[in-house]
């Protein structure tokens, strides 16, 4: 007790104790946080017509329409038009190829003809 009074109580170590601590709480709590939030910002500025996507009520639909105003999505849930609040979408899926994307973007490699084979009888 005597030798905490005559350092004077809380020396440099403790300062240096409570910048530690907060310094693990920002890269620990608040950092990742927010690369969460910013993930989650750069997926709704991509959210286009045609995607499918999964509301927080576990909701699937493809995107009808987007309304930037009121910051609301309609989604298309096998012709049934529902309109959300453009945080109520969960994740954006990928979306799916139809057939003639596909053949599209297919490239198709050249058939190379089957040529014959020599043979060479042997004489007895």
């Amino acid at each position: 007790m005597l030798l905490a009074a005559a350092n004077g109580g809380f020396g440099m170590s403790s300062i240096i104790f409570f910048v530690l601590i907060i310094g693990l709480m920002y890269f620990m709590m608040i950092r990742p946080q927010r690369k969460q939030q910013q993930k989650r910002q750069e997926m709704m500025n991509q959210l286009n017509v045609g995607d499918n996507v999964v509301t927080i009520g576990r909701l699937h639909g493809v995107v009808d329409s987007i309304n930037e105003e009121e910051k609301t999505v309609t989604l298309d849930c096998d012709g049934i038009y529902l309109v959300f609040d453009r945080m109520a979408i969960m994740r954006v899926e990928k979306k799916a190829l139809t057939t003639t994307e596909t053949t599209e973007t297919k490239e198709e490699a050249p058939v190379k003809e089957a040529e014959p084979e020599e043979t060479t009888e042997k004489e007895e």
